[in-house]
């Protein structure tokens, strides 16, 4: 194993090589690197839900590189190599399980696992529960984190009847707001929705790539059943073409 590693960064490093190397790989930097570092964790996800373990491993690997080749640039600045990454990550997984590495016991619950992450932020010099949430997270994943954020330290609803108010509310809102008041209203009735699904103790970043799946398969079976016309049909036909293929999913 140590040799396999060893071989994939010497690769990097000849690859970043400013005489010898790849004149698209010396171009770039951590900021063009970093969506296709995001894209790669994507596709690793995609393999996952798809079960196509042949694909997880190249995607794995395509997420390794990326790994390296941020890594080979920090070491370029001089910020910091592979191998530092590596003992950096050991020694935060040893420190977050003491149960495991160290003499505490007991199982490792999700309350725990959050003061041990808030006792690491304290110590970095954090004076606010909102630091730590990534910018670069999506939207709808970043406000269910800001939200549990927020309910550690008490400001939450006791229920689901607030967030459901507090959802009507803001459709309301959005319905009554001036054209340069609307994507403002938008971004808080769907802030709203994601803290209605968090009451009810489900993911909404998981909730909603289900339902992205579930309308793009009963599209793709509209489109199946009207043949060539789909588009031509008016949106009552269309209407009657969902309702044909949620009836036929029910059966």
């Amino acid at each position: 194993m140590p040799h396999d590693i060893d071989r994939l960064l010497t690769i990097m490093e000849r690859l970043r090589d400013p005489v010898r190397g790849c004149e698209w790989d010396t171009a770039q930097t951590f900021e063009t690197i970093a969506p296709y570092t995001i894209e790669e964790a994507y596709e690793v996800a995609d393999a996952i839900e798809r079960e196509d373990y042949s694909d997880l491993k190249s995607e794995l690997g395509d997420l390794l590189f990326q790994v390296v080749f941020h890594a080979q640039m920090a070491s370029e600045a001089g910020h910091f190599d592979f191998r530092a990454v590596v003992q950096t990550i050991s020694e935060k997984m040893e420190r977050r399980h003491p149960h495991i590495f160290g003499d505490e016991g007991g199982v490792m619950e999700d309350a725990r696992w959050e003061d041990l992450k808030a006792a690491e932020r304290s110590a970095a010099g954090s004076d606010s529960a909102m630091d730590g949430v990534a910018q670069a997270l999506p939207a709808l994943m970043r406000s269910q984190k800001l939200q549990k954020r927020a309910a550690r330290h008490g400001f939450d609803w006791p229920d689901t009847e607030g967030p459901r108010d507090k959802v009507l509310e803001e459709i309301e809102e959005l319905r009554e707001a001036a054209p340069h008041e609307k994507e403002e209203e938008a971004g808080d009735l769907l802030f709203a929705a994601v803290n209605l699904v968090r009451a009810y103790g489900l993911d909404a970043e998981q909730a909603l790539r289900a339902a992205n799946a579930k309308f793009e398969r009963r599209f793709r079976a509209m489109e199946e059943l009207a043949g060539d016309d789909f588009e031509t049909r008016d949106l009552e036909a269309q209407e009657e073409l969902w309702q044909a293929v949620k009836r036929a999913e029910k059966s």
